[in-house]
């Protein structure tokens, strides 16, 4: 299964965010174990940079990058991933860009805290407790 992990679910674990994070930890270590296929966007890595960054320290920021560069793929974003989301219905333009640069690498689903803004998406939304169900039923 591939699944493109929405910045929120990264964000939880790295932030500590103490309501989601014990969910989107274990989500995210489907991908460390090789359980799933995981993908984060581009711009995700722009994002948690600045936020991690701010909230911590560059160091802090920079470990934590490496750290998800080594385990999650990454769907890249071009003037064609660009264009797509721009020219989306999508009310929300980063939602958009990672949106399609998902569907450019063949995702399955994408996992997020935020299954509303995804209404225009083609392929399967899951929340993190919904992925989770999905693939504890299939083990």
């Amino acid at each position: 299964m591939k699944v493109l992990f929405d910045t929120n679910i990264v964000l939880d674990v790295l932030l500590d965010r103490k309501q989601f994070v014990e969910l989107s930890a274990s989500i995210m270590s489907l991908v460390e174990t090789n359980n799933i296929e995981g993908y984060l966007c581009a711009t995700t890595l722009t994002t948690i940079d600045y936020l991690v960054s701010k909230t911590n320290n560059r160091k802090v920021a920079k470990a934590s990058i490496q750290k998800l560069l080594s385990i999650f793929k990454i769907a890249k974003v071009d003037k064609e991933v660009l264009s797509l989301s721009v020219e989306s219905k999508f009310a929300d333009f980063e939602d958009a860009v990672q949106y399609y640069s998902g569907q450019k690498v063949e995702v399955d689903s994408i996992v997020t805290r935020n299954v509303n803004d995804y209404k225009k998406a083609n392929y399967p939304v899951y929340s993190p407790s919904e992925l989770w169900g999905i693939i504890k039923l299939n083990q």
